[in-house]
């Protein structure tokens, strides 16, 4: 078989931890196609693979014909999964937040590390980044910062994105931000980390899409199905914590996310915790290192709807203010 492009994160402890793999899955997050390839290795017989971002299935050209009708590709977001699947399914599998190939891809405008237009849109269609920060009330884009990044000096770095307007350019915003912040230590990550995850968030409707995506999942497996999510940042791995434990019965309620109780839970779980890379995958990536997967099994309960606010998923105040 032609060789994938990379890799994905928890690849091993995924397909471990799903076991059996059989049947018909769906790969939410397609990207590189890496999950799609060890799930077909593993003993899927077929795999439909979903992406918002149509540049990813001619990248998967070259390789992806080896699977014949194995392997499906469909472009569209994971929050419709069920209808794009057609069919119940035996599992799912999503990767959240931005691929490691779209980041290397300057012309997406996802990276503060390479100069590009500052568009970070998945899909390619609707407003971009400079759009939004070019038009946008400054008390919103600090409301972004703060609830999508957790960016404590959001009304700093808001102030100065709408005092150096017109923004085109990824430098540009992340040396707005850096002139912001104290200079990193050695170890520390870049000073624009969090805004640029809060604006792409938001570029993307990344939180909405995963409490609808989940809530597809839900609706498209089969009874015994998998559902394994990684996530790469605590506010995502929160939402998905929270969604299963709601949807198995209400255990794990807190002061955010008051204890829902259902008759029928409609998923068990296996793992009490989440999973992380081991030593090993450690060493062999370091991206790996905010990586949490989390399983859920379904059950033959009827399908529910998920409440954002049960999930305690971050939105933004009214009126644009915090």
């Amino acid at each position: 078989m032609a060789e994938a492009p990379h890799i994905p994160v928890l690849l091993d402890p995924l397909l471990r931890a799903v076991q059996p793999v059989r049947g018909v899955w769906i790969d939410g997050t397609f990207g590189a196609g890496g999950y799609a390839r060890g799930l077909l290795e593993a003993g899927a017989d077929q795999v439909i693979g979903i992406d918002r971002d149509p540049s990813v299935f001619d990248m998967a050209a070259a390789w992806a014909g080896a699977y014949g009708d194995r392997l499906r590709l469909v472009q569209g977001t994971f929050s419709d999964m069920d209808v794009l699947a057609g069919q119940a399914v035996d599992g799912v599998v999503l990767d959240l937040g931005v691929s490691s190939m779209q980041l290397d891809q300057a012309d997406r405008g996802f990276s503060f590390l390479r100069d590009g237009p500052l568009d970070m849109r998945m899909s390619g269609q609707g407003d971009s980044a400079a759009d939004l920060l070019n038009s946008v009330p400054e008390g919103r884009i600090a409301d972004v910062l703060y609830h999508y990044g957790e960016e404590r000096a959001s009304r700093r770095i808001a102030r100065a994105i709408v005092a150096a307007r017109p923004l085109t350019r990824t430098a540009q915003l992340a040396e707005v931000v850096a002139s912001c912040l104290p200079r990193p230590k050695p170890g520390q990550s870049h000073p624009a980390t969090r805004a640029f995850q809060a604006i792409r968030i938001w570029v993307n409707d990344e939180f909405g899409q995963l409490v609808a995506g989940l809530s597809a999942a839900e609706r498209a497996l089969r009874p015994g199905g998998r559902l394994a999510v990684v996530s790469f940042h605590s506010l995502e791995d929160r939402i998905v914590k929270r969604f299963l434990q709601s949807r198995a019965g209400g255990q794990g309620g807190s002061r955010y996310a008051p204890e829902v109780v259902q008759a029928a839970p409609a998923f068990t779980l296996p793992f009490r915790r989440a999973i992380g890379a081991d030593d090993a995958e450690l060493a062999a990536n370091p991206r790996a290192r905010s990586a949490f997967l989390r399983v859920g099994i379904r059950t033959d309960a009827p399908a529910g709807a998920a409440d954002p606010r049960d999930l305690a998923m971050p939105s933004l105040p009214q009126g644009g203010a915090r």
